[in-house]
């Protein structure tokens, strides 16, 4: 994808830093860099992409076992006290 940018010279001046000491080829790429690295670092544990691997494995794991259908709201209630009662 290519975007045309206008950037700050404040910030064009630290992607040329930042392009500089990594030995980065452009700017496009030293945006890339620039983005992971918050990603990395700064978005919270559920925006992160191995949160939701994570997730995804472990329910994964869950077993039809595990969960019970029931008719009626009645038989969840039943099923609920008797549950409670143990």
């Amino acid at each position: 994808m290519k975007t045309l940018l206008d950037l700050p010279t404040n910030i064009n001046q630290t992607l040329n830093i930042i392009k500089a000491k990594n030995n980065l080829k452009n700017k496009a790429e030293t945006i890339s860099v620039v983005v992971r690295y918050y990603a990395e670092n700064q978005l919270e544990p559920e925006l992160r992409p191995e949160f939701i691997e994570r997730v995804l494995r472990d329910s994964k794991k869950d077993k039809a076992s595990d969960y019970r259908v029931f008719k009626s709201t009645k038989d969840l209630n039943n099923f609920i006290k008797k549950k409670g009662n143990k």
